[in-house]
């Protein structure tokens, strides 16, 4: 699932810091920003002259960010987005089950800085930091103290391992990084570092990217990650169900749409590098080979969730306690039981085996849930399940996936769709961040670095 980054390593390497439960202080000023926001003389619709100053394509977290900072700066904007709905990849469902689970996006990097918590501080949001640890099964046990002791060693090794790698001179994949000892705790580690923690196998992943990674502390939202983003989007006006089918960026600046086209002094891209590689906008002249390779050496991997109603805490866990398995293949998955104080259960897939487990359809995914905590837990659990649903990121049409990472080789692909097409038209999203992609966090810094660029060179 989207944005998720759920580097699961970071839980068993790293000690977390403690975060104090933010508390409605008042909403007053929230209110009063949205409202200064929103009076701003920026057209977040396709203006009805056709004619804007900058074209903001796509309104998940970057898109959001690129258009409060190009409203901050005074300067008329049109603000698309292709979906029904805002958020891109972080978006939180609140009718499926009754309570708030996130869809996409859940794990909150880097809270203390992330700048949309710190939009929305005052907003009475539950942001509290995720729990320290995790458990690990093995068959139908949990694992003993010298067990997880000899996999958090082999963990960290494996950790080690490709930032070592990473810092030779020619860049190999994680996989080819690992050490070759890893024993029994091979499919596991495997399955942590790659699947969950960048949503494609190791095979597929440059070391180099991989050590740029920031990942520290984590927190959630008990309201769900989407439902803070768009408190933080609030006041920020968007056209939605408005794809942008082409862009013409040599003779002219104007953006095709089914609804009209728009004419601009500047356009920001924030799509994903699977939409912006799929051809569905249609560049004139064509989007540079450079740019088009970019894209696809930073293919989004695939990350899906499957979320289980277990009303009574039949599993016996605290809430948001993690849990993996000791496996003997790719045919695993996370758990994060009891979300948010919630009878919701995630259960994570992702790489190879989540992509083909999702072509089969949500019924064979639900399915494998359930057979899957069984398997954990005894056969009863398949009767405490009693409703389910599953995402399917990698069909959405405007999406394609879950989020990016670089190929082999391939780590330099970040910063090439950095650079501009003419000066004319930027890009953004996590994967045009080197060290935050994958993040909602980066996504968001990625917006406001391209407005910035963009303001800059319209100037005065």
């Amino acid at each position: 699932m989207p944005f998720a980054r759920p580097r699961g390593f970071a839980l068993c390497i790293r000690r977390r810091k403690h975060l104090d439960t933010m508390t409605a202080i008042s909403r007053r000023s929230f209110v009063a920003s949205a409202a200064a926001l929103a009076a701003a003389p920026a057209l977040g619709a396709i203006p009805a002259s056709g004619q804007t100053d900058i074209v903001i394509i796509g309104a998940g977290a970057a898109g959001i960010a690129a258009a409060r900072k190009v409203a901050a700066a005074g300067r008329r904007f049109a603000l698309i987005e292709a979906s029904d709905r805002a958020g891109g990849r972080c978006i939180t469902d609140t009718r499926s089950f009754g309570a708030p689970f996130d869809r996409g996006a859940h794990w909150i990097r880097q809270p203390d800085i992330n700048p949309v918590v710190k939009l929305t501080a005052k907003s009475g949001f539950d942001v509290y930091p995720a729990p320290l640890g995790q458990r690990v099964r093995i068959g139908q046990r949990n694992a003993r103290e010298s067990e997880m002791e000899t996999y958090l060693a082999t963990l960290v090794r494996a950790s080690r391992a490709i930032g070592d790698a990473a810092r030779g001179k020619a860049d190999v994949s994680c996989a080819q990084a690992l050490p070759k000892d890893l024993g029994i705790w091979r499919q596991t580690i495997e399955f942590m570092l790659g699947p969950y923690g960048c949503a494609k196998d190791l095979a597929e992943i440059s070391a180099m990217d991989f050590a740029k990674a920031e990942r520290d502390t984590d927190s959630y939202c008990r309201q769900g990650y989407g439902t803070l983003l768009a408190a933080a989007a609030a006041g920020v006006p968007v056209e939605l169900s408005t794809p942008a089918t082409g862009i013409e960026w040599e003779r002219r600046l104007e953006v095709a749409t089914p609804k009209g086209n728009i004419t601009a002094r500047a356009i920001i891209v924030t799509v994903s590098t699977d939409v912006l590689a799929s051809g569905k906008i249609k560049f004139t002249p064509e989007l540079p080979k450079r740019q088009l390779d970019a894209a696809a050496k930073l293919k989004l991997g695939t990350y899906e969730r499957i979320v289980l109603d277990m009303p009574g805490n039949p599993l016996g866990l605290a809430s948001d306690e993690a849990v993996f398995e000791q496996c003997a293949n790719t045919k695993t998955a996370a758990l994060l039981a009891n979300v948010a104080r919630s009878p919701l259960c995630f259960v994570d897939v992702g790489g190879r085996f989540g992509r083909g487990l999702a072509m089969q359809g949500e019924k064979a995914m639900i399915d494998f849930a359930r057979e899957w905590i069984a398997g954990l837990y005894g056969a009863d659990m398949k009767k405490a399940v009693r409703a389910a649903q599953a995402t399917q990121w990698y069909k959405e049409p405007w999406i394609l996936g879950a989020w990016s990472s670089a190929a082999p080789g391939a780590v330099a692909a970040r910063r090439t769709l950095m650079e501009p097409l003419g000066n004319r038209v930027w890009f953004a999203g996590e994967a045009v961040h080197e060290t935050l992609w994958g993040t909602v966090h980066g996504a968001w810094q990625s917006g406001e670095r391209a407005a910035e660029e963009t303001i800059k060179r319209l100037g005065k």
